[in-house]
């Protein structure tokens, strides 16, 4: 028996408010990363515009109206051998700090870069390195 391939694509906001990052918790149960800390986003659906489905994502999840700046990477990885994910991670602005987290996650925090390298997975931490996120102007 032969499996399809897949292919996901994912975007991700680096959203900034007064120097820092927001960051989320992925809930305990989740079958892909649980407990781990990302960035905010989530899957494309069919036909929907990139920042179109960037702003329903962060709405969604952390319930923020935020002002989407630019494309600041893109990485790709395998999660299995039949299936791979394509992340776009775009460059936000946020006037507010009011976070009201979905069930996806369990926790959320405002992030200094030295924090973000201490939460972050290691591999999102090399992928901020080769793209110079660490260096963005007004990043704490």
């Amino acid at each position: 028996m032969t499996y399809a391939n897949k292919m996901v694509v994912v975007v991700k906001g680096l959203i900034l408010h007064e120097g820092k990052v927001l960051i989320v918790q992925r809930a305990k149960d989740d079958e892909i990363g649980g407990g781990t800390w990302e960035l905010v986003g989530g899957k494309i659906e069919f036909g929907e515009d990139l920042e179109t489905a960037l702003l329903r994502e962060i709405k969604e999840e952390v319930g923020l109206d935020v002002t989407v700046e630019k494309i600041l990477y893109a990485t790709t990885f395998k999660t299995d051998p039949t299936r791979q994910v394509v992340i776009l991670t775009y460059l936000c602005r946020s006037n507010n700090r009011e976070v009201v987290l979905s069930k996806e996650h369990m926790d959320y925090r405002w992030s200094t870069k030295e924090q973000l390298r201490f939460l972050l997975t290691r591999e999102i931490i090399s992928d901020f390195e080769r793209n110079n996120v660490f260096s963005l102007e007004g990043l704490l």
